[in-house]
C-alpha cells in the first residue's frame, strides 16, 4: 500500500511507501487526512491507515520541476492511443527520427502502434502524408510532478485533481 504525501499547503509532495507514512504520523511530523479501511493497530496504540497525509510543516519545492522523458510517460501522456491512427499503441515513435537529428525530448516522441511504427520507419509524417492527431507537449499538472502518481489510489482523486 503507498501514501499520498501533501504539502502542508495541500499539494501532492509525493508517494511514499505505508511503512513511511506511518513512521511520519508517528512521529508528528504529519496527519492523516484520509485514511484505509482498517486501521494499524499495534499493543500501544491504534493509528487509522493512512492513505493521503499532509505535512505538519511546509516543505519548500523548488519551481520547474523537470519531468523525465520515458517511454512509459509518454504512454501515459497519449492515452495508449497511436499518435497517426488513434489505435491502441504499445510503442513510442520519433516524429523526426534519431537519424536525422531528432532528440528524446517530450514534443519529438508520440505513442504509436506497431504497424504505423513500422511503416513510418525512418521518415517523417509529412513524407508519408500523415497528420498527428495532436500536437505532441510536456505534461503538466500535479499528477505529473509527483514521483509515484501514475498508479492512483481512489483516495487520490480530490487531491490529484484530473490532470492524469
Amino acid at each position: 500500500m503507498r501514501t499520498l504525501v501533501l504539502n502542508a499547503g495541500y499539494e501532492p509532495l509525493a508517494v511514499v511507501s505505508f511503512r513511511r507514512a506511518v513512521v511520519l504520523v508517528l512521529a508528528g511530523k504529519a496527519a492523516v487526512v484520509e485514511s484505509g479501511p482498517h486501521p494499524v493497530i499495534s499493543e500501544m496504540l491504534t493509528v487509522p491507515r493512512p492513505s493521503v497525509i499532509v505535512l505538519s510543516r511546509y516543505v519548500k519545492v523548488p519551481h520547474g520541476r523537470v519531468i523525465p522523458v520515458s517511454r512509459r510517460g509518454v504512454l501515459r501522456r497519449d492515452e495508449h492511443r497511436c499518435g497517426y491512427c488513434e489505435a491502441h499503441a504499445t510503442t513510442i515513435d520519433h516524429v523526426l527520427p534519431r537519424s536525422r537529428g531528432g532528440q528524446d525530448t517530450w514534443e519529438n516522441l508520440v505513442a504509436c502502434c506497431m504497424r504505423c511504427n513500422n511503416v513510418k520507419g525512418n521518415r517523417t509524417p509529412e513524407e508519408m502524408g500523415w497528420q498527428l492527431s495532436t500536437r505532441p507537449r510536456p505534461p503538466r499538472g500535479p499528477a505529473w510532478v509527483v514521483r509515484g502518481a501514475d498508479v492512483r489510489e481512489p483516495s487520490w482523486e480530490e487531491y490529484l485533481g484530473s490532470a492524469a
